[in-house]
């Protein structure tokens, strides 16, 4: 489907989808009108009968109250959700049926402003990161006695620079694809700068839509050649998309032109759903990793300390979504073979190899010693979890430099592991017994006095402080999101070509 026509001007129109009208009822719910067998013969759900029963079964909704809610529904978009998915209209014109609408409503819509609309754990087969905890019940009652529907409303949601930057932009391309009527740029030969080639003029335009050039003067002809000013604005975008800036239209840059502004809002929308899903207070000194993105972010004391480059799970092999803690380092690590691996790639592999690379059977099992060939390197950074995920060094320093680092069986791998590693020890005071360790080219287990913990999150659109970025949906999670929120079909995902390589974790 084109989501940058039709399909875009559906999203929007669903999205502003505001028109929340009393159906007739000027005065909306009257206590009076309200009688507490009928109410509980209309409410069905039970976070409503919970709520209701707390509060002995009289009605909650008066005049000023009703008007706020309805305001404040209409204004879901602000965080990339349709009003409709928690208020249908008409709304009833029975008391009683009014009343219950407008209380699931309002548990609804705050549910899904403090922890999310979806539940993660449902979407996807492995999800550990732990989830905000908020009586949604409890302070929606608070609420109407305070008379503050609006302000506990607006608490609810991420209170974070990000989850405002990514919203104003959700806002600002909702805007830009309503206005948008291109169709997708078709596929062709890579286009290099001063180059002519007839699709320069949907190109162009694209770019004014997402405001990498500016609009087109009214009387100013369409370009005709791959212009400076053009190849500068492309590579702005490839940059803001995670390609290699080098300016040339091929087939990735393209697929990120066509997703024009209504695929950007739509990225963006479940960008915030998953910031829904974090604890709004998660742990001040922790390791994130955004698998999407292949990057590791270390945050000490609440504030941001490193960032650097990882290499993660390929498509076919994806990083699961975990919360697991850092309890120990190892110097020069061992591996031990996962049975996965030893069947399908190392049992395949000749004498000569295998001894060339260090691996010996053990137990029935193929280990790699300690070295610098191991699959590990020389660093491991062990996790407390079951599905034996971990970060680590490795040989393959190659891989780094590439715009897509999506190489491995599942296990993170960290650019400038040592470093890494002895800037911990150092800070927990077990740098010597590190330094020893590794010295002495032997496996050496080194506990932390303070376990780190590690969320490795998937986002394929963030804030990173200073700009948005994106990037392609490698692990195909971000569609059942978007069917759980209501949003169009984004563009098919590029079919998985294996990459080859290395066999590490």
């Amino acid at each position: 489907m084109n989501i940058r026509s039709r399909a875009g001007k559906a999203l929007i129109l669903a999205l502003f989808s505001i028109a929340l009208a009393n159906c007739g009822n000027k005065a909306g719910v009257q206590p009076n009108d309200v009688e507490s067998g009928a109410l509980q013969s209309n409410v069905t759900d039970a976070a409503s009968r919970a709520f209701y029963k707390a509060r002995q079964w009289q009605a909650a909704w008066h005049g000023d109250d009703e008007k706020a809610l309805l305001a404040i529904i209409a204004g879901a978009p602000a965080n990339a959700l349709k009003p409709d998915l928690f208020l249908k209209q008409p709304l009833p014109r029975d008391a009683n049926a009014r009343e219950a609408a407008l209380t699931k409503a309002a548990l609804g819509y705050a549910s899904a402003l403090a922890r999310g609309y979806t539940d993660p754990s449902r979407l996807v087969e492995i999800y550990t990161i732990p989830a905000p905890k908020t009586d949604v019940a409890a302070g929606l009652a608070n609420a109407l006695a305070d008379g503050k529907l609006q302000d506990w409303f607006a608490s609810l949601p991420p209170q974070t620079d990000e989850y405002r930057a990514l919203s104003n932009a959700h806002l600002r391309y909702l805007r830009q694809a309503g206005q948008a009527n291109a169709e997708p740029v078709p596929s062709g030969k890579p286009i290099k700068a001063g180059s002519r080639d007839p699709r320069l003029a949907a190109i162009a335009a694209s770019l004014s839509a997402t405001g990498y050039l500016p609009p087109p003067q009214d009387k100013a002809a369409p370009p005709r050649r791959y212009s400076r000013e053009m190849v500068a604005a492309v590579k702005r975008l490839q940059a803001d998309y995670g390609l290699k800036p080098d300016g040339v239209i091929g087939e990735d840059t393209l697929g990120a032109i066509n997703a024009g502004p209504a695929g950007r809002a739509r990225q963006l929308a479940i960008a915030m759903e998953r910031l829904r899903w974090l604890e709004r207070d998660p742990p001040a000194t922790r390791i994130d990793v955004n698998t999407a993105a292949a990057t590791l972010d270390f945050w000490r004391d609440g504030r941001h300390y490193d960032r650097r480059k990882v290499v993660v799970g390929e498509p076919d092999k994806p990083t699961p979504q975990i919360q697991a803690p850092i309890f120990r380092l190892v110097a020069n690590p061992t591996w031990t073979v996962p049975t996965s691996i030893a069947e399908e790639e190392i049992s395949k592999k000749g004498s000569g190899w295998l001894a060339a690379n260090n691996f010996v059977m053990k137990d029935g099992r193929y280990v790699q010693q300690s070295g610098p060939k191991n699959s590990l390197g020389l660093a491991k950074f062990d996790m407390d979890d079951k599905y034996a995920i971990y970060l680590h060094d490795t040989p393959a320093k190659a891989l780094f430099g590439l715009p897509d680092r999506h190489r491995s069986h599942g296990c993170v791998r960290v650019e400038n592991a040592l470093q890494l590693a002895g800037d911990i020890a150092a800070r927990q005071g077990v740098l010597g017994q590190f330094q020893r360790g590794m010295a002495s080219g032997d496996e050496t287990f080194v506990k932390l006095k303070r376990s780190i913990p590690v969320r490795l999150l998937y986002r394929t659109a963030f804030w990173d402080g200073s700009r948005i970025e994106f990037r392609p949906d490698v692990y195909g999670r971000d569609e059942d999101v978007a069917a759980a929120l209501g949003l169009v079909h984004g563009a098919p995902r590029k079919p998985y070509q294996p990459q080859g390589g290395d066999i590490g974790p």
